[in-house]
């Protein structure tokens, strides 16, 4: 066993989901934009990008990452809420497919930019549609109380200014109402908020000729051996039926759903401690390596390495090795007894584990090097038995 901890990515695993997400979509105009901020790994970058997905970026430095990969410029939109100069430079000189914009503000500043570099890049508007995922708080973003999108306030005056903005072509809209959504009901009252918003903006904008409705379709994270491939049937079938009306091509920024099942991660027990209330195993992984349970209150499925039986089995509270209370994976969880030295594997570790490792108490962690390598924490690409 290599040193740990390390993330293990099963590449047979990730090509049956790509397959599956795109064979789902084959007869229909939909197009999927893979959300690079749910794992930036070169390979995994490649793999998708060889499958002829788009990309759906959130920083300039994942557009470069993107165009390094194989995506072609055409195929990126851009998105993000606090985008700077530097990046939006990027994205115009690179002359992306698509820019989502956020703000007023926003889109006066691409305005001058393209003006500057002689150039008029396409834009959608990103709403917020008022849509609860009902999800994770912190991981809704469709809501009114959200950060994201422009307010009805901004797109009132959007309207008003129009003939000023000559150096940007607004074309369509984008939305995207959160993340981890199992319930499909929330993407139907999507669907019927973009019929009521399309006529809207065809009235006072002009034609709708791009829609984005985002990702945020979740994963089997109870149990991902029988949940390894998302619903991705229903999910582009809500759409499908809640769309049809409009005869619009639709893009889709799924991030999670593409990736999640086919990472774990792998961590040793450095000390089992014992008291008279619980059993602590303690890991040399911690929050720095999968951010998601001390940040969401998220759960993942832990098991054993190499076990099959059910003998001995003692309930434990795994723990990290950072100097933070919330530095803990689980409570209460049923395992073989541990002892020094096992391994434990952390399932559906695909999006969100590597690409939000940090340096916290020194620790090494994924920086944004694409030929980065590690000191502790080994990339390892391997084929399913």
């Amino acid at each position: 066993m290599e040193n740990t901890p390390f993330y293990f990515y099963d590449l047979d695993v990730l090509n049956q989901t790509l397959d599956t997400a795109m064979y789902a979509t084959k007869l229909d105009n939909f197009y999927i934009h893979y959300a690079i901020k749910a794992n930036n790994n070169r390979k995994i970058l490649e793999t998708i990008a060889n499958k002829g997905f788009g990309a759906d970026c959130v920083s300039g430095w994942e557009i470069e990452a993107a165009i390094e990969a194989g995506f072609p410029a055409s195929s990126i939109a851009f998105a993000g809420v606090g985008k700077t100069d530097a990046e939006i430079a990027i994205a115009l000189n690179r002359k992306i497919g698509m820019i989502h914009c956020e703000s007023l503000e926003e889109i006066w500043v691409i305005n001058e930019m393209a003006k500057a570099l002689n150039y008029r890049p396409q834009i959608a508007l990103r709403l917020n549609p008022n849509v609860n995922a009902l999800t994770h708080a912190k991981i809704s973003t469709g809501l009114t109380e959200n950060k994201f999108g422009l307010t009805v306030r901004e797109f009132a005056e959007l309207v008003t200014i129009l003939d000023e903005l000559n150096n940007v072509e607004i074309v369509g809209l984008h939305f995207h109402i959160g993340s981890q959504i199992l319930d499909m009901t929330v993407f139907e009252k999507l669907s019927e908020r973009i019929l009521e918003i399309v006529p809207q903006f065809e009235r006072t904008i002009g034609p709708c000729t791009y829609l984005n409705v985002g990702g945020g379709l979740g994963i089997n994270y109870e149990n991902p051996t029988e949940g390894i491939i998302p619903d991705f049937d229903g999910y582009f079938e809500t759409f499908r039926s809640g769309l049809a009306a409009l005869n619009l091509p639709v893009h889709f920024e799924l991030g999670r759903s593409l990736v999640g099942q086919c990472g774990s991660l792998r961590t040793k027990v450095l000390y089992v401690k014992k008291s008279d209330e619980k059993n602590f195993a303690i890991l040399d992984a911690g929050m720095t390596e999968l951010m998601r349970p001390a940040l969401y209150g998220a759960q993942h499925k832990i098991e054993k390495l190499g076990t099959n039986h059910t003998d001995n089995n003692l309930m434990y509270d795994v723990v990290g090795p950072i100097c933070e209370s919330s530095d803990r994976f689980a409570e209460g969880v049923e395992l073989p007894e541990l002892k020094r030295g096992d391994i434990l594997t952390i399932r559906s570790c695909g999006a969100y584990a590597e690409s939000m490792s940090l340096r916290y108490n020194g620790r090494e962690a994924v920086g944004n090097n694409l030929k980065r390598t590690l000191v502790n924490t080994t990339l390892r690409m391997v084929k399913s038995a």
